[in-house]
């Protein structure tokens, strides 16, 4: 397997203003391409810091991908840095200044000055088309090290990564790749590796890596052959053990999410769901509505933070007068109330205290209670969530989804 080293290029990654997510995805997509990540560097706007990090990158690695500083702006300085490292000039591309002319012309205005910039690349070098931006990005071997310059916008940089630069590191392995990917939830990260043994070890094939987010827990399972029938096989094999061994913690493929499985059930079912929330804030109808098509299936939603709202939708005064609106029984006659209101087959309700205020003894922040009702009658369960108010609002979120998902399969 080959060795990858990532060089961010951003003055705003280093003061924390923007997140880098190139790496993380980089780091994913490349282990596709039987190529492992093993540096990373980020670094400023600045030619003698780009240009060391390249040195030790081509030294320590067999590929090296750049990411960032080639916009039209004075601080945009990496293909200006290539150029300097290579030992090279910059030169004119026609072609390239006469397809960023065509780019503006066909947004209505014409191309900035600045812009021109980008139309020079570092002789010798080679242009990797970009028809999502005006950024080209730029391959160039050094030393026999290949070197991938792409611009920092997520989605161009995804782009070439997929139709460019993934098919030559296949080409040159020499081995067929196959990627599954398993969606899992309901367990802690270190619980589920302890439950797969040595099948999560390094080094074996297929390799099975896992990231985590918000409780999601994602297992890719990296398949290697000299034949794709042989990488199939070996991930087939692979795919049978997780689903035996998980069971229900399993709950999609691919990037599926709980809205996209929730959604195909109840689609081929003709069935429909409502909800109500309280702590989570929409958040349960936010990811079921990020599906398309999900007017098939969704009917309706309340936001009901007030007693008020609740009484509205048939929750009796007395329980929340007796218990309070984050309790049990509020949760079951909510959940009751938006079955029978909204005329769906199913229904959420979520009510809890997602904090940093509103805690009592009884009560801590973190506390929810979720409702599933359907026909058959209802279901209320109690969470207890931690971190920070973001972090409780969603996972509460995707538990319920996981909640109504486990009830409406088993």
């Amino acid at each position: 397997m080959k060795s990858a080293g990532i060089i961010s290029v951003g003055n705003e990654l280093l003061s924390g203003q923007t997140v880098d997510t190139n790496t993380a995805y980089l780091g994913r997509e490349l282990l596709c391409a039987d190529v492992q990540v093993t540096r990373h560097w980020t670094v400023p706007d600045d030619l003698d810091a780009i240009a060391e990090a390249l040195t030790l990158a081509t030294q320590s690695c067999s590929v090296v991908l750049v990411t960032g500083g080639l916009g039209p702006t004075d601080d945009d300085v990496t293909r200006q840095a290539l150029a300097s490292f290579l030992g090279v000039d910059l030169e004119l591309r026609e072609d390239l200044l006469k397809e960023l002319r065509r780019f503006f012309k066909s947004r209505g205005y014409p191309m900035p000055q600045r812009n021109e910039i980008q139309a020079h690349i570092p002789a010798g070098s080679q242009v990797i088309p970009n028809d999502r931006g005006t950024a080209p990005g730029i391959k160039a071997v050094f030393k026999g090290v290949p070197v991938y310059a792409m611009p920092g916008v997520p989605n161009e940089m995804k782009a070439m990564l997929d139709r460019v630069i993934k098919p030559e590191l296949l080409a040159v392995s020499g081995h067929k790749i196959v990627v599954k990917k398993l969606k899992c939830f309901g367990v802690g990260e270190s619980a589920l590796v302890s439950m797969l043994g040595r099948k999560m070890r390094r080094g074996r094939n297929p390799l099975i890596n896992c990231t985590v987010d918000l409780g999601v827990i994602t297992l890719h399972v990296i398949g290697s052959g000299t034949t794709l029938q042989e990488a199939e096989f070996l991930v087939e094999q692979d795919l049978v053990f997780l689903h035996k061994t998980l069971g229900d913690l399993v709950f999609g493929e691919a990037d599926e999410t709980f809205g996209h499985v929730i959604g195909r059930i109840l689609h081929e079912r003709h069935e429909t769901l409502a909800v109500a929330e309280s702590c989570t804030g929409g958040w349960v109808a936010k990811l079921i509505t990020d599906v398309p098509g999900s007017s098939g299936f969704f009917k309706q939603g309340w936001v009901t933070y007030s007693n008020e709202s609740k009484v509205q939708l048939g929750v009796p005064k007395k329980i929340l007068e007796t218990f309070g609106s984050v309790s049990e029984p509020a949760a079951e006659a909510l959940a009751l109330g938006v079955l029978k209101k909204s005329g769906a087959q199913h229904a959420i309700s979520v009510t809890g205290i997602a904090g940093p205020t509103g805690a009592t003894d009884s009560k801590p922040v973190g506390l929810v209670f979720i409702g599933t009702a359907s026909e058959q009658g209802c279901e209320v369960k109690k969470y207890l969530f931690t971190r920070d108010r973001a972090s409780i609002r969603l996972r509460a979120a995707q538990s319920a989804l996981h909640q109504l998902w486990k009830g409406i399969i088993l």
